[in-house]
């Protein structure tokens, strides 16, 4: 079986537990990230993710908002958390997972919306957004002598043309401005990250990973956007399968916007 990793912003992991063990009972990822718990640490559900065969779990979270998870069938070690912009708000999380002989330290992380008005000079949320990718350039891609790197998560930047759509119609609108997919390309490349994503799937394809929840039909709309992304140290394109981003999760009951999308490497 392959190794394989899924990172899905729930946006309340309490109100939909029963999709969350659905997902992990049809698709078995070793590694499940999830991003918008809401939910403090001593209220997550942690013995129903136990019996569904996940008996490793680190957290951050918090009351209300934001919050990192990650969920594991394999032993999780070194467990780290980083606060960016001087805000304790729960936003990244990682650990070190053994796979194909490797240690793979994996980021989990929730990157700010930014608000609805992209000018850092008059919406502090922005500035806030902006202010984080910046500082997020200090996670590199760390590999070498049995060591790898994966940077997954809801990083809430579109950055290609084709990963909206529409390009034209957006680019005046959070997370497709050009400061926005500028920067977060920026931090990509300088940390020496490769788009797993587009490794496989091409830039000349759509892909969307969150859908709105103002469409009064979705699907019909398809006005999706790419915000969720799985990154990786040059090491792991050789390894790496195939990317499944899991479209029929948001047409589930009371589903979160976003949907699942799950990587498969050849290290086991």
């Amino acid at each position: 079986m392959p190794f394989s990793v899924a990172t899905w912003n729930i946006n309340s992991v309490r109100l939909r537990l029963p999709l969350v063990l659905q997902f992990l009972q049809d698709h078995q990822p070793d590694i499940l990230c999830l991003q918008e718990t809401k939910c403090p640490d001593d209220l997550f559900p942690r013995e129903a993710f136990h019996e569904a065969g996940y008996a490793h779990i680190e957290i951050s979270g918090q009351k209300g908002y934001h919050g990192v998870a990650t969920l594991s069938r394999r032993p999780l070690t070194e467990p780290a958390r980083v606060g960016f912009c001087n805000i304790a708000d729960c936003r990244h999380l990682s650990t070190v997972v053994e796979a194909g002989g490797k240690r793979i330290r994996i980021h989990n992380f929730y990157v700010p919306a930014g608000g609805d008005e992209p000018d850092p000079e008059i919406n502090p949320k922005f500035a806030h957004k902006l202010g984080f990718i910046d500082e997020m350039k200090a996670m590199r891609a760390e590999f070498g002598e049995g060591s790898a790197s994966l940077l997954v998560g809801d990083l809430n930047i579109a950055p290609l043309e084709t990963d909206v759509w529409s390009h034209k119609q957006l680019l005046k609108v959070v997370s497709h401005t050009p400061v926005e997919t500028e920067g977060l390309e920026n931090l990509r490349r300088s940390g020496g990250w490769s788009d797993l994503m587009r490794h496989h799937i091409p830039p000349s394809e759509k892909i969307y990973t969150w859908w709105s929840y103002r469409a009064a039909d979705w699907r019909a709309a398809d006005r999706g956007r790419r915000l969720d992304h799985i990154w990786g140290s040059p090491d792991l394109e050789g390894d790496l399968r195939d990317i499944t981003v899991l479209k029929e999760a948001r047409g589930w009951e009371r589903p979160s916007d976003h949907v699942p999308v799950i990587a498969r490497f050849d290290l086991d």
